[in-house]
């Protein structure tokens, strides 16, 4: 595993600070800060509990450990209402790198055969023409329709700090022209903070793009129930047909958001991820980022692998999109 994002919790009461990883780690390689500029010292900043597979900061650490209280905001205070479940405060709106200056990254090597959740497949029923081009090396053009996420927001590079990671879909030409040394051109027509039917109204651009694949990345924002979100997935498919004929199309089932936000609704995404995943045909894949984040929630915190507290991904969660995405793409 490289560069897990770990973002140490002290919780009240708690004896120790210490966190899961998302394996059971059998060696510790490295703890850095997030952006790479400082590494953290083995026996002296941490050190693992090997019988319950955590990592353990000590009193003395420069490792950052953070309270409940620093990843809260006062009610009102901040430009969105981000008011907790427990109704104490607000979750901290992490609008640059905030979070990403309070989490580490952690490589190390592990146990095998813990992941459950089934990779993503290689999409050569789904997506045969794209496929083609890209095994003749030919160009492929690539557009992008989606929210916030897809617009790159938290990571590293969208914030201009170090790292200076890529977001997921730059990642993912990276990965495509360097598995298939095609030329791969991405356009992006996202934006922040809208939703599956605010697509279907501004569709157009998309169609007259005349992409060869056409990624749809939406369901954060959305609130409709699961049958009209499919509709308008449904029409942004027909409408970019209506033009463009040839037009494969991956949908991407979103990751999950926090579930202390009082906003968020209980199992939205997961509603939205099971009827996409029936819409599965000729010309239209699914990457399944839903499954992924609810792997991932099983042991490690939402704090871990967030960009802004809410409803981003940091860079490991890029990442890990680009993965999911690549899986559908590259045997």
């Amino acid at each position: 595993m490289f560069g897990e994002s770990v973002l140490f919790l002290k919780e009240p009461g708690a004896e120790e600070v210490s966190a899961s990883l998302l394996f059971t780690p059998t060696k510790i390689l490295s703890v850095k800060s997030s952006s790479g500029d400082t590494t953290y010292t083995e026996g002296k900043d941490y050190f693992l509990n090997r019988a319950a597979g955590t990592l353990v900061i000590p009193p003395d650490s420069t490792i950052p450990v953070k309270t409940e209280a620093d990843v809260t905001r006062a009610d009102g205070t901040q430009m969105f209402r981000l008011t907790r479940r427990s109704g104490k405060g607000e979750i901290l709106f992490g609008g640059l790198h905030e979070y990403q200056d309070m989490q580490v990254v952690v490589t190390y090597t592990h146990r095998k055969n813990e992941w459950k959740v089934p990779p993503g497949q290689f999409a050569a029923k789904e997506l045969p023409r794209t496929l083609k081009k890209l095994k003749e090396h030919k160009p492929v053009s690539m557009v992008l329709f989606g929210d916030s996420i897809s617009t790159g927001c938290n990571a590293s590079k969208w914030a201009n700090t170090a790292p200076f990671q890529p977001f997921y879909a730059d990642l993912l030409v990276q990965q495509l022209e360097i598995a298939y040394k095609s030329k791969i051109t991405l356009t992006n027509f996202s934006k922040g903070g809208m939703t599956s039917s605010w697509g279907c109204q501004n569709i157009q651009s998309v169609a007259a793009a005349n992409a060869d694949l056409v990624i749809l990345a939406w369901g954060m924002n959305d609130g409709c129930p699961a049958n009209e979100f499919v509709a308008n997935l449904r029409k942004q498919i027909a409408d970019v047909r209506k033009i463009n004929p040839a037009a494969e199309f991956i949908l991407v089932a979103t990751m999950l958001p926090n579930g202390e936000w009082i906003a968020v609704k209980a199992d939205r995404q997961i509603a939205y991820r099971d009827v996409m995943l029936r819409m599965t045909d000729p010309g239209v894949a699914i990457a399944n980022v839903t499954s992924v984040w609810e792997g991932l929630l099983k042991r490690k915190k939402h704090l871990d692998v967030t960009g802004n507290g809410v409803n981003h991904p940091n860079d490991f969660g890029h990442r890990l999109y680009a993965q999911v995405l690549a899986a559908l793409l590259i045997k």
